[in-house]
């Protein structure tokens, strides 16, 4: 789905700023790394950055409509002057896949001071990680992706309040308002696709 608003330009510099910071940006790499975008945000705000919905796929939690959307390595239309895929096939599995190759700078601009923060800190922590060992991270016991497999099985969407602990910066209540009053934004201010 195309759409011009901010939400689809924060995926755009998000997927953008991990390309030029990690080595080796697969596919699977970048969708982890926008989950733990976007849970880690939430766990602090209430709000997802990406406005992406999160299933439990076996691999790990993926970003449904936009691995759809770049499932050929094809990169959608309003992405295609920023970034470009290039397709590859695995030495050791033979598995195809794709890497990111950003073609522009990210707009750190469309951040928050916190958003930013976070994606900095994850390119950091996740720089030389290959796509399986950050895989299994999104895999831990007790985490979102895990307590989703166990409680509503394979395919099911992962709720954001499983990103909610004991050191959450907001409560489970400010987290339901804040996603709340979102869903009611956007039921008033419908996002309108880019014509």
């Amino acid at each position: 789905m195309m759409l011009n608003n901010t939400y689809r330009k924060k995926l755009l510099h998000a997927v953008l700023y991990f390309a030029t910071k990690v080595k080796n940006p697969s596919k699977v790499k970048i969708f982890k790394l926008l989950y733990f975008l976007d849970f880690e945000h939430y766990r602090q705000t209430g709000q997802s950055v990406t406005n992406l919905d999160y299933f439990a796929y076996d691999f790990g939690p993926v970003p449904k409509d936009f691995y759809q959307e770049v499932g050929d390595n094809i990169v959608p239309e309003d992405f295609a002057q920023f970034v470009t895929i290039l397709p590859f096939a695995s030495d050791e599995s033979g598995k195809k896949g794709g890497i990111f190759k950003a073609k522009a700078k990210p707009d750190l601009a469309v951040f928050s001071p916190r958003e930013q923060e976070i994606l900095e800190k994850l390119s950091f922590m996740f720089k030389d990680l290959d796509a399986k060992e950050i895989s299994d991270i999104s895999h831990f016991k007790n985490h979102p992706w895990d307590r989703t497999i166990k409680q509503k099985g394979k395919l099911a969407k992962i709720d954001y309040a499983l990103a909610l602990d004991s050191d959450a910066k907001v409560s489970l209540d400010e987290a339901l308002e804040a996603t709340s009053e979102r869903q009611e934004m956007l039921k008033n201010f419908p996002l309108k696709p880019n014509i």
